[in-house]
């Protein structure tokens, strides 16, 4: 047995500040990142806790200039038909929202969860099977804050069709799709999310029960 690190005070305190400035980012410098950089980063998601130990994610890095227009081409019809479902103030302050910085990010992957992996010998998922997919999300998370200590902005791109990004990038039909995220450096910081300023949403306490 070994004794675990020590984490001061200010530690603690520069944690929440990297948990409250992670941002959804849409806006992205040019610039690539440093050699090695992302796959360092996509490294640091295999210590995300995962179900079993499954370690059920499957990460695709889309470098390919065709692939990037196909994954765009269906953001956009998919955001047309979100903006559809929308009506009045509502749809007019969703057609102003960035969602995506699809043209922009220098980096660009899809995050997969393998529903059929035997790493982890199903272990914890027999009652549970989308245990899988939040594993998947828990590296997501993982290598988003890893990012954001970087001063790398991440954005998480969910405005796709699931199968039809299947097909973009040869995908297993065993693998679920969580999401296509965006990575680069941001063009402008903000203490407040962008929903928040363009008035979409607020954010909320949890809600919190006690039975």
């Amino acid at each position: 047995m070994t004794s675990g690190p020590e984490f001061t005070p200010d530690f603690r305190v520069r944690l929440v500040d990297l948990f409250r400035w992670r941002r959804d980012v849409r806006r992205f410098k040019p610039a690539p990142l440093p050699e090695g950089a992302l796959e360092r980063l996509l490294d640091l998601a295999s210590v995300a806790p995962s179900v079993g130990l499954s370690q059920p994610w499957r990460f695709v890095v889309v470098e390919s200039a065709a692939r990037r227009d196909a994954v765009r081409a269906c953001f956009e019809r998919c955001n047309a038909e979100a903006l559809a479902s929308f009506a009045g103030e509502r749809a007019a302050l969703y057609a102003r929202l960035k969602l995506a910085g699809l043209t922009e990010a220098p980096c660009q992957f899809a995050v997969f969860a393998d529903r059929t992996t035997g790493q982890g010998h199903g272990l914890g998922r027999l009652t549970m099977p989308a245990t899988i997919e939040y594993s998947a999300v828990m590296a997501v998370h993982t290598l988003w804050l890893a990012a954001r200590a970087e001063g790398i902005g991440m954005g998480w791109v969910s405005i796709l069709d699931p199968a039809e990004m299947a097909t973009i990038l040869d995908a297993p039909p065993e693998w679920t799709l969580i999401g296509y995220f965006c990575v680069g450096y941001p063009s402008e910081e903000h203490s407040v999310p962008e929903l928040e300023r363009e008035g979409w949403e607020v954010r909320r306490p949890s809600i919190v029960i006690t039975r």
